[in-house]
């Protein structure tokens, strides 16, 4: 019963390595429906626009109460997961929630900053200059989370088994490697 995190960068194709392992494993992909999942437990559906809206571009309030309850769903909602098995979750710090986690196989993406906006830029449709700033605020928010609700580093290699950058491999060495590296640890 193993599960893997895949925490990543914006533009790094964290998630593009996420559903490609997922695939070769066969297992189930927990993504965006882990907020939804949350947002309803925690009785605020409205919740699920706050945090996909991880640039703030609609404005939509919510209180430190919400968020917290928010918080401990997304806790809830990751471990039950993990319970289950066979899983590849990304991001919402399954990281730090299942660190410890006995077969749990901890995974960063990562690439260069230019190349992160080339992509964004040429996958949204949008100029360099508005990647730039939409990648760096990205950056900027996923630090500010980690370290706000869990008290650590984003960047801190010891929270990750593998730190992959796709700036060199491509999307399928990648999650080749993954593989392996569960194999290995079983």
């Amino acid at each position: 019963m193993a599960v893997i995190t895949i925490s990543r960068q914006m533009g790094s194709l964290g998630s593009e390595v996420a559903r490609a392992v997922a695939g070769q494993l066969g297992y189930r992909l927990l993504w965006r429906e882990l907020i939804n999942q949350a947002a309803i437990r925690c009785g605020s559906p409205e919740m699920a626009l706050v945090v996909i809206d991880e640039l703030n571009l609609m404005k939509i309030p919510a209180g430190r109460q919400d968020f917290e309850r928010y918080l401990t769903a997304v806790s809830t909602v990751v471990h039950e997961a993990a319970e289950e098995g066979n899983v590849v979750i990304v991001g919402r710090a399954g990281q730090v929630l299942l660190h410890g986690f006995t077969g749990a196989l901890h995974v960063r993406a990562v690439a260069p900053f230019e190349l992160r906006v080339e992509r964004v830029a040429r996958y949204r449709g949008i100029s360099m200059d508005a990647a730039r700033e939409l990648v760096a605020t990205s950056d900027r928010n996923r630090k500010e989370y980690l370290e706000r609700w869990h008290q650590v580093d984003w960047a801190d290699p010891e929270l990750y088994d593998l730190v992959l950058n796709t700036g060199r491999m491509e999307v399928d060495s990648c999650a080749r490697i993954i593989c392996y590296a569960l194999a290995c640890q079983e």
